[in-house]
């Protein structure tokens, strides 16, 4: 009997017993460390390779983290990916130094799966920095080819239970959403338990008298038991995990209530059921999980939307100059793109899509990719990767893939140009919402007590889950996202760019306005060109002219329009000097094209003085000084009734690298309170700006985004304004088509309405949840309508916020553009 009893025993154990890696049950107990069980040899060996490279904080961050091991690793299957046409096709960016991909991860499902793939350099010394992104279920890994091949990076991903969903003809289709079709599964069975229920419990609903016989009300009682268990277990089972991982991290959120209320309803329910005091409140409990769901699935629906919007309705612009027919260039959008387009690529604008090179001597710099500054040269059938920046001459290309939007937006968000500043309105929901749950948790356990101590516990029970349940501060969170997403997403739709949502709130707190002059307050594309100095020959105005096609400055672009020369010369040695100017070299002759004093300081004598009004622009060949262009630039049409707006709550400030030549027209033009500084280099403008944020201004920086990236980086809000947006201005937080520059104290208004409306909506959660916790506390709202007010109040505040902000822009009269179709 003994033996029968102890083998009983060790089979009840096996069976029960749990991989500590994955948590799926042991088939037999074979698999054994410290103490610990695993399904296969595969989790075993997986525990062992975090443990032993210092990763064991993987297990404490929640119980059975990992997936399991289906299948080895076997090392031919994934060596087709270090073939070079197939890594072209996977790689974002490669070179001799270090390679850049993307995996979509369909096993990602929770924190500790984060913070392990983001410590993936800790299993290889050849893996470098690796970022998830949880909502789309990918990891974007930077690694060494000379340390870890691509093949083996897969490899080291599917042995840890993180195999890559592959979508090239080669290797396996992508695989379903599974997480997505678990969502729907819970809320069907909560649903189905919740109808049931109360289908059950409807003779008790209405006092009828065959409720009142007790071998019914048992059979009722234990089959809405039955019911229920699923809906505890599975339905409920992301709240339980959640509360118990904030319980670990010592945190509480709006999880941990929840989860107190069902255990407390559950409870009390299977109290009475089985000791016969009543019917318990399992209908309420069904509903809540229930509704709650409904809640959930209706605010991730609109987080994708948003997201999707984010992605693919052009918040990043990028133009692109496409060749059509020898001599025949357009400007088209990235989206309009396809593979075997010819663009050609000037001087600072970047690659939109991967593409081979095909004529001209290019100088990549890839640092919005790598970090790394150094320009990488290429020559004529070369690969170049989309994400690099041209740093020479013009040169040509042609499209080998499509342009990734997401891709591109991810540089424009790279780590080089983000500004350190604390979000407001990030930090207050933060606070809001740990405080509000030690809150909501008193007030449950005083309301409970109270009406215990009266004698009446089914009302202090009801008052406890009651206050759980109904308490939301997830309307606070939302009030942000949706009101500021909903004005920016108005705002691209006037080709008015923003980087994010949350630049909106700094524009609402700007009280300085700083303008830079030539190509924001002028157009460059309209200026009258005249020359002075001896009349330029045929091969003079060819040289010229040459050098100028290959920039993109606006100085550049008019005076090579205004040149009548033959065909661009190749230029070599082209170097473009910001705020100076520019030079090359044609056929051993060198020509400098810039500013007097910059021509000055290169061993020219410039024999005249320029005295009449307009931007200077100094030629000079082979050291010999040939004239001088005047661009008389004419100031925007709608800048005088700008400026005039923007006087009221604003100082402003022009700052030129232009001498003081038009200070009269200027002054004019901004008034006398404004502050007027010309000749200012790009380090001069920085400085000024520091100095202002240094006596506590917020300041929004004006400017062309080409001789203006260290101001805009600088300044709390950086706008460029751009005449094509092919020139790529990672330094700015707004990007702005320079039609729309006379919109921008519609911009600032607009922002200010978001910021009201978020606040307002912070008001409407604080009212809620003050008259909603109030009710039931008092214990005369019933745990299934708190379940239905939760996720109203969240929907309310969504619609109120994005409706609101929707008027807002309308008021503003954003609508009014005759190319927007809201």
């Amino acid at each position: 009997m003994n033996q029968i009893d102890d083998s009983s025993a060790a089979a009840v154990s096996e069976a029960s017993a749990k991989c500590f890696h994955c948590g799926e049950r042991c088939a037999d107990l074979q698999f054994n460390k410290d103490d610990k069980s695993f399904c296969c040899n595969g989790c075993l060996v997986v525990h062992d390779l975090l443990t032993e490279n210092g990763l064991g904080h993987f297990y404490d961050l929640n119980h059975s983290p990992g997936t399991r091991m289906r299948r080895p690793s076997k090392a031919e299957q994934f060596a087709c990916l270090d073939e070079p046409d197939v890594q072209r096709q996977l790689l974002d960016f490669t070179d001799e130094k270090t390679s850049h991909v993307t995996f979509q991860i369909p096993a990602i499902h929770c924190i500790a799966c984060v913070w392990l793939l983001e410590n993936l350099f800790q299993l290889n010394p050849g893996i470098g920095l690796s970022r998830v992104n949880f909502a789309k279920r990918e990891v974007a890994i930077a690694f060494v080819p000379q340390k870890i091949k691509l093949s083996e990076l897969v490899e080291l991903l599917v042995s840890i239970g993180y195999e890559p969903s592959l979508t090239l003809g080669k290797l396996e289709p992508r695989k379903l959403d599974r997480a997505g079709r678990r969502r729907w599964l819970q809320m069907g069975v909560a649903g189905f338990a919740f109808g049931n229920i109360m289908l059950l419990s409807v003779p008790r609903y209405f006092g009828l008298r065959g409720a009142s016989e007790p071998q019914l009300q048992m059979a009722f009682g234990w089959l809405s038991l039955a019911l229920a268990l699923p809906v505890l277990i599975f339905s409920a089972s992301d709240y339980w995990k959640s509360a118990l991982l904030m319980a670990r991290q010592r945190m509480l959120t709006l999880d941990v209530p929840i989860a107190l209320g069902l255990a407390a309803l559950y409870s009390q329910s299977a109290y009475e059921i089985l000791f016969r005091h009543g019917g318990g409140y399992l209908d309420s409990m069904t509903g809540l999980v229930f509704f709650l769901l409904c809640g959930r699935a209706f605010q991730q629906k609109i987080n994708e939307r948003l997201t999707f919007d984010l992605d693919y309705k052009s918040f990043f612009p990028l133009s692109a100059t496409r060749k059509t027919d020898p001599g025949i260039e357009e400007h088209v959008s990235i989206s309009t793109l396809k593979t075997g387009d010819r663009l050609i690529v000037r001087n600072g604008e970047l690659i939109p899509a991967d593409a081979t090179l095909l004529a001209g001597a290019a100088s990549i710099d890839y640092s919005f990719v790598t970090g790394e500054s150094e320009p990488v040269a290429k020559r004529e059938g070369d690969y170049l990767y989309a994400g690099g920046r041209q740093t020479g001459a013009a040169i040509e290309i042609e499209t080998v893939k499509p342009v990734s939007q997401s891709y591109l937006t991810s540089l424009w968000n790279h780590a080089a140009f983000r500004k350190n500043r604390e979000n407001n309105f990030n930090s207050l929901t933060n606070r809001y919402s740990r405080r509000f749950t030690r809150i909501v948790v008193g007030i449950a356990l005083v309301a409970a007590l109270f009406w215990v101590f009266k004698g009446d516990w089914p009302r202090g029970l009801k008052a406890f889950t009651s206050v759980l349940i109904v308490a939301c501060p997830c309307a606070l969170a939302l009030a942000a996202p949706f009101a500021l997403g909903t004005a920016q997403r108005w705002l691209a739709r006037m080709k008015i760019f923003l980087k994010n949502s949350l630049i909106l709130e700094r524009l609402a707190d700007a009280n300085v306005i700083v303008f830079d002059k030539t190509g924001t307050l002028t157009t460059a594309s309209g200026a009258q060109v005249s020359f002075s100095g001896k009349p330029l020959t045929a091969m003079e105005k060819d040289l010229i002219h040459s050098v100028a096609w290959h920039s993109t400055h606006p100085l550049a672009v008019r005076i090579a329009k205004s040149i009548r020369a033959g065909a661009v010369l190749t230029v070599e040695g082209f170097k473009e000097s910001s705020g100076n100017g520019i030079r090359g070299i044609i056929s051993g002759k060198q020509i400098l094209l810039g500013s007097p004093n910059w021509l000055a300081e290169q061993g020219i004598q410039i024999p005249q003085t320029f005295s009449a009004g307009g931007s200077i622009v100094c030629a000079a060949i082979d050291g010999e000084f040939c004239g001088a262009f005047t661009l008389v630039s004419n100031v925007r049409p709608e800048m005088e009734k700008l400026l005039r707006q923007l006087e009221c709550g604003h100082e402003m400030v022009l700052l030129s690298g232009d001498n003081e030549r038009e200070r009269e027209k200027f002054r004019k033009l901004f008034g006398d309170r404004s502050e007027l500084r010309f000749n200012q280099n790009p380090f001069d403008k920085l400085e000024f700006i520091r100095r202002l944020q240094s006596k506590g201004k917020t300041v929004v920086m004006v400017g062309d985004g080409l001789n203006d990236a260290g101001a805009l980086q600088q300044s709390d809000v950086g706008v460029a304004v751009v005449e094509k947006i092919g020139v790529f201005s990672p330094a700015s937080d707004v990007i702005l088509e320079s039609s729309q520059l006379g919109r921008l104290a519609e911009i600032l208004r607009l922002a200010r309405h978001g910021v009201r409306i978020v606040k307002i909506s912070f008001g409407i959660s604080v009212v809620y949840n003050l008259v909603g916790v109030g009710i039931a506390a008092a214990g005369v709202l019933s745990p299934v309508i708190c379940a239905l007010l939760m996720p109203a109040s969240s929907i309310s505040v969504m619609l109120f916020a994005c409706g609101v902000t929707t008027w807002a822009a309308r008021r503003s009269k954003l609508h009014l553009n005759p190319e927007v179709q809201p």
